[in-house]
């Protein structure tokens, strides 16, 4: 596979110098295999970790602000232990540590994952795969929990991440036990799996049995609820790439940097959580809503730009000159914060590809 692989990329390379590579739907060693041999050869990104990781990264900081208690006190549940559900908890331990300031083995001890085997512990008896060792318990003191209801009653999780691929993972008892858990903050629950046909749970599900406190973001796109006897209609995030890989591939193409850093990704999502409006916060929406996804993917480009071109890796002098023209209102900080000028959101909007209007157009334009 890797020597394909690498007569492959090498070819993509010599023949379109300055190539931006997004790799998708890998299996789970191969994705991080090649994303370790190749992040730093080529510009290239990996969707399902990064992208996932990014976006999900993005609806966890909104979620947190709401959820009624410290970070640090979020007990946090992985339901599947694929290379989406690893990338996710990684970028959510560096957001921790950068922005909450707790260390990294305090962060790391905040999860705990699920596979189809239970609990992953350094003791329970299997091969882990490498990618799973990083998550695996030390502190189980021998206790295997086998099934996700024995899991819930030994983490008492105040977030619940579903990656798994199992329709209805996310039980009625499961959902109403969350909320059982958590009567001093909102259950923050995430069931991310797509299709409609995989999805953990439904947001009408989660609504219902957590009486309407969940704090809600799911992988596939679900319709909005009224709760019942009210005129009050809430609106489901949905956690989508969607919001995240276009951006990153405008501003690796607009600033050309040498290679795409975990910092960028970061920028990335931070700069997706400010997006939120006004309103969208005061209604406990997690994402920005999908009528305004151009408006925010300029926004989160322009965020990646600045933060390419202040980590000293953006190439194009065009871009490199108008950010240190135009610095962002925390450039003189040490944590990527997702900020951005308006000059250089300004030249973004101007390289942004625009949908015609008629076929009329295409052909008018062509000629």
């Amino acid at each position: 596979f890797y020597a394909a692989t690498e007569k492959v990329l090498n070819g993509l390379t010599r023949a379109f110098p300055g190539i931006f590579i997004q790799f998708e739907d890998f299996n789970t060693p191969h994705a991080f295999g090649l994303l370790d041999q190749w992040r730093d050869r080529i510009l290239c990104f990996n969707d399902d970790i990064q992208g996932t990781g990014s976006v999900i990264l993005a609806g966890f900081i909104s979620a947190i602000k709401l959820a009624g208690i410290p970070p640090a006190d979020q007990r946090i549940l992985f339901v599947g232990a694929g290379s989406a559900g690893v990338g996710v908890a990684k970028q959510l331990v560096d957001y921790l540590v950068l922005e909450h300031g707790i260390p990294e083995d305090k962060a790391k001890a905040m999860f705990w994952f699920v596979d189809s085997r239970g609990i992953i512990t350094a003791d329970r008896g299997d091969e882990l795969a490498d990618h799973k060792v990083y998550f695996a318990r030390t502190d189980n003191n021998g206790v295997q929990c086998k099934t996700l209801d024995d899991a819930l009653e030994f983490v008492k999780p105040t977030a619940m991440i579903g990656l798994s691929t199992i329709y209805k993972a996310f039980s009625e008892k499961i959902l109403r036990r969350m909320n059982e858990l958590n009567t001093a903050a909102r259950p923050i629950i995430f069931p991310l799996s797509n299709p409609k046909t995989k999805a953990e749970c439904t947001f009408e599900e989660a609504m219902r049995f957590t009486d309407n406190r969940v704090l809600f973001a799911s992988g596939t796109a679900f319709p909005e609820y009224t709760i019942p006897g009210t005129d009050d209609t809430r609106v489901p995030g949905q956690g989508n790439n969607m919001y995240v890989f276009p951006p990153i591939g405008l501003g690796a193409k607009l600033a050309r940097p040498t290679k795409i850093t975990d910092s960028m990704i970061f920028a990335v999502s931070k700069a997706l959580s400010n997006t939120l409006s006004q309103d969208e916060i005061a209604r406990g929406e997690l994402y920005p809503r999908i009528e305004r996804i151009r408006e925010t993917s300029a926004q989160v480009a322009a965020a990646f730009v600045h933060q390419a071109v202040r980590e000293g890796l953006a190439q194009d002098r065009y871009w490199v000159d108008l950010v240190a023209a135009n610095p962002a209102p925390s450039a003189t900080s040490d944590i990527p914060d997702g900020s951005y000028s308006q000059a250089v959101l300004d030249e973004v909007e101007k390289n942004m590809w625009a949908p015609a209007d008629s076929v009329h157009q295409v052909i008018s334009t062509k000629l």
